[in-house]
């Protein structure tokens, strides 16, 4: 059994698979302050009555969490095969980029994924802590794209900042105009980060060209899925699978 761990700034997203299988996953809050032991006390909680891991494959935006997660697993873990996507790590995807060492694990997990689903060329838009466009070119390689601010700690910021509005619920409202401010905020939030997405995968296209597929992923992107008109598939589990993808190849 593979045990798969995305580390997001938000999120913490893990998923067992018993060979190409996702057969159980899980998420949880990421907290940088959590130290390898308070970790270990969550993960026995989660795989409690489940198959026993023999394979861990790890991917992490945040560095204390890392280093945390690294003593976990050399502490708990000693003789269990171990896959931590960094650089020098073999994921199969050539980096085309100024700085290969800054991108982060999750983007390239994300593109071995729809790479291997749905070639290239290709976008992945991850719906997380920021809305990450990921461009993959028709050899498999990560061209780059763009991050935006994400959807909820934009709506946070407006909401902080603006006295007579709140933090709302990122639902789907009535109507595009709103008939009162909460009603209005949704709209904003969910059309306007919609336009968002549109209008960017439009100005890719134009630079790159025809695309075989963009594949949403993220805990946020159902609503934007159902209103965007340039995504094309939404795959909830694409960073898991980015991760049992490095693992098999590093076996």
């Amino acid at each position: 059994m593979l045990l798969a761990i995305d580390v997001g700034n938000t999120n913490t997203v893990l998923g067992l698979y018993d060979k190409d299988k996702l057969i159980q996953h899980w998420r949880t809050k990421t907290d940088a302050s959590s130290t390898a032991d308070e970790l270990i006390l969550t993960f026995n909680g989660l795989l409690k009555d489940q198959p026993k891991v023999t394979g861990i494959s790890l991917c992490s935006t945040v560095p204390a969490v890392l280093r945390e997660m690294r003593w976990m697993l050399e502490r708990y873990f000693p003789t269990t095969k171990t896959v931590i996507i960094e650089p020098g790590t073999k994921t199969g995807v050539p980096i085309i980029t100024d700085n290969p060492k800054e991108v982060g694990a999750d983007r390239i997990a994300n593109s071995l994924a729809v790479f291997e689903r749905h070639g290239g060329p290709s976008v992945v838009v991850d719906f997380g802590t920021s809305t990450n466009f990921d461009v993959i070119s028709e050899k498999g390689e990560f061209l780059g794209g763009a991050l935006a601010p994400g959807i909820e700690i934009s709506l946070e910021a407006l909401a902080n900042k603006a006295a007579q509005l709140r933090k709302v619920e990122f639902i789907k409202p009535r109507s595009v105009v709103g008939k009162n401010t909460v009603e209005a905020l949704q709209s904003g939030a969910l059309y306007g980060f919609t336009g968002q997405v549109d209008g960017i995968l439009q100005r890719i296209i134009a630079e790159i060209g025809p695309l075989k597929a963009v594949v949403a992923t993220g805990g946020l992107a159902p609503l934007v899925v159902e209103e965007s008109s340039t995504i094309t598939h939404h795959e909830p589990d694409l960073t898991l699978e980015g991760l049992r993808l490095v693992f098999e190849k590093n076996k």
